[in-house]
């Protein structure tokens, strides 16, 4: 699979969140300005064999949190709805995290309190991107990305709802007091962003971005019992930037791993370029598991 949106003139599409709803698999993934509208937008590809893939939706910016745009959504499946949780975009250190709802997957209707999900404290610029929620025990965790105060480093925090609950904002609460996850690693730069989430037994695994996009970004993987707790698998790119000339020589970033409930099969979806970010394509590689340890197969 080598694919990318071309509505906007140019093949170009980022931060790919996969599920299966009904009978056909969707693809959640952002989508730049265009001629006339200067924000980034959330759109949505179908395809019935995770290879080939067509756009069918694009969910444009409503209400003042998403005035100068939206995208970056992850979504999951709860009760026969898609929950989708995306961020606003635009507004750098008032970023924030928003939840909508579909019983279709195409159409959203967003939370009236949007934005559900705002960091606080010291360590952080108070700006939250990068959403990933799965359930743990009787609560859905949502990870997410941020900045410190001088708005330079990028890493991750949590927070948590109860799976009883209707989501909405005043039901989130931080489960940290700093970051879970921070860049420490040459390859990680000053970026650790665009966590997703798995489990295999008694553990969760993350696949994570490591730099900002380009320089180049590459994916990590950490391990937790907890969702709260991570150790890093290795000090080195569980899936490196290709070599000079080939397709994603640029980077191998944002990941979304995707757990195909129809055979059991793991894919590791991911964004790529050769041309610094002039366009982007998304593609996937399938992973095996040694346990709870992962490989590219």
């Amino acid at each position: 699979m080598l694919w990318a949106d071309r509505s906007r003139g140019i093949p170009f599409s980022k931060d790919p969140s996969v599920i299966r709803f009904g009978d056909r698999y969707l693809m959640y993934f952002s989508i730049p300005p265009q001629h006339g509208d200067n924000r980034w937008g959330q759109a949505v590809a179908e395809s019935t064999d995770l290879v080939h893939w067509d756009t069918v939706a694009e969910l444009t910016p409503t209400g003042t949190a998403e005035a100068k745009g939206l995208c970056a959504g992850g979504a999951l499946v709860l009760d026969s709805r898609v929950h989708l949780f995306y961020q606003t975009y635009g507004r750098q250190k008032r970023d924030a995290i928003c939840h909508a709802t579909s019983t279709d997957g195409v159409t959203f209707e967003r939370s009236p309190d949007n934005p559900i999900i705002t960091p606080s404290g010291e360590w952080t610029c108070g700006r939250a991107i990068d959403a990933e929620a799965r359930v743990v025990g009787d609560e859905l965790f949502c990870w997410w990305a941020t900045r410190d105060p001088s708005y330079k480093v990028q890493m991750l925090g949590v927070h948590s709802a109860p799976l009883s609950s209707d989501l909405s904002a005043e039901h989130w609460r931080q489960r940290c007091t700093s970051s879970i996850l921070a860049p420490e690693l040459p390859w990680e730069g000053k970026c650790i962003e665009a966590p997703t989430i798995c489990q295999r037994g008694d553990t969760f695994v993350m696949f994570y971005a490591g730099s900002y996009n380009n320089e180049p970004q590459q994916i990590g993987v950490a391990f937790s019992t907890d969702g709260l707790t991570w150790d890093r698998m290795s000090d080195r790119p569980f899936l490196a930037n290709g070599r000079p000339g080939e397709w994603n020589s640029s980077e191998s970033g944002h990941p979304g791993v995707f757990v195909d409930p129809v055979d059991g099969t793991t894919w590791l979806f991911f964004q790529g370029n050769n041309d610094h970010g002039k366009t982007w394509y998304l593609s996937k590689r399938r992973i095996e598991w040694d346990g709870h340890v992962p490989r590219l197969a």
